[in-house]
Parts: structure tokens; C-alpha cells; sequence
């Protein structure tokens, strides 16, 4: 299948072609393909904040203790975990579950009713975990998209989350779990062999 071989393929690049550019179409792709990730009762928690102007994404670099990958990317996608995002889209994810049948209007309600106190407080410990891992679904599946469409991509946690913030006017009390840097690889660079994976036999157990 197509999709194992992108999986084998995929690699963390440090090589960019910054002279390259990707459309608002190409971008827009990669976004709607990532947004199709699971998340916990559809509530889909996340944002994300695509940096792609000389300027900002310098000021990004600034944020991301000065990795070139950051400037020389087309893009850089600040991935964001929406801590508020329960009260904000069960409204909608509710409804839907009406207009396709999948419940009526009484359950809907029982559903949005138990999600909603499932996750906490919006500033709890417990919504912030939330909200992280499914970002990190989305994040995953941004990274598979962009590789099934012919770009390279680089996950990144070396940044400073207050910096950026504070940069890119995100609220205080939400989560980036990382930075995806998105672009064509460059040119005459090569990678080296893959970096080892531990087996199946160390980190997994049969029950």
C-alpha cells in the first residue's frame, strides 16, 4: 500500500531548499489531509499558525534557539493544542452526530454533557494532556500528508513555547507540542542511513 511506503520513507530532513515556495493550494492540501486525524469524541483540539514570510519565520528562528531549518523551510507550521477547544466545537460535533444519524438529539446532548466534564477545567492538568495528544495525531498525519504530496518535513521540540507565544500572540494557557517544518529537499544534499529503531521485541509485550 502506498501508505506503508510513505511511512518507510518519511525522514526528519535538515536540508531545504529555500528558494522554494509552496502555494496556498499545496498548504491548504496538507491542512485538510491532517485535519482527517482522530480525536477524542471529534472534538479535534487543535490550531495551528502557518509561518511562512522572511519575516516572521526570522522571528520564529529567534523562538527555536536559532535552527536554520526554521528560515531555509517554505513553510513552518506551529502546531497548537486548543485547551479550549470542548467549549468551543461541541456545539458543532454534537449537531453532526443529529444530522448523520449517528444519535438524536437527547444522546447528542448526554454526549456533549459527558466529554465536556471528562477533560477538566480548561486550565486543569488533564485538558492540557488533551489537548496535546490529540495535536500530536494531527501533527502526525500532517507529516504523512505532506510526504504522500512530495515534500520533505522536520518535527521540532527545540523552541522556546513561552517565546513563541508571547511572538505569535497565542493564548498563555494552550499547548505546541512541536514546530513541523514543510519544504522541498534540497538539492545536492543526501542523507545518511537511517538512525536506528529499537525493535518491537524491546519496547512492546504480548497479553
Amino acid at each position: 500500500m502506498e501508505a506503508i511506503q510513505t511511512i518507510l520513507t518519511r525522514r526528519s530532513v535538515n536540508f531545504f531548499d529555500p528558494s522554494f515556495k509552496m502555494s496556498d493550494n499545496e498548504i491548504t492540501e496538507i491542512l485538510e489531509l491532517a485535519a482527517l486525524a482522530p480525536s477524542s469524541y471529534n472534538i479535534q483540539p487543535w490550531e495551528v499558525i502557518t509561518v511562512r514570510s522572511p519575516e516572521r519565520k526570522k522571528a520564529l528562528r529567534a523562538c527555536a534557539f536559532n535552527q536554520p531549518k526554521v528560515e531555509e523551510a517554505s513553510a513552518v507550521f506551529i502546531i497548537i493544542g486548543n485547551t479550549d477547544a470542548v467549549e468551543e466545537n461541541l456545539d458543532a460535533v454534537a449537531a453532526d452526530l443529529v444530522e448523520k444519524g449517528y444519535a438524536d438529539e437527547k444522546t447528542a446532548e448526554s454526549v456533549k454533557k459527558t466529554a465536556g466534564g471528562f477533560y477538566g477545567a480548561p486550565d486543569s492538568e488533564r485538558r492540557k494532556v488533551f489537548a496535546a495528544r490529540n495535536a500530536g495525531l494531527f501533527a502526525m498525519n500532517l507529516m504523512i500528508a505532506a510526504e504522500g504530496l512530495g515534500f520533505v518535513t522536520h518535527p521540532m521540540d527545540g523552541f522556546d513555547e513561552d517565546k513563541i507565544k508571547e511572538e505569535f500572540g497565542i493564548k498563555s494557557g494552550k499547548v505546541i507540542p512541536m514546530l513541523i517544518a514543510v519544504g522541498r529537499f534540497k538539492d545536492g544534499a543526501s542523507l545518511p542511513d537511517r538512525k536506528m529503531r529499537f525493535s518491537s521485541e524491546r519496547f512492546a509485550k504480548f497479553e
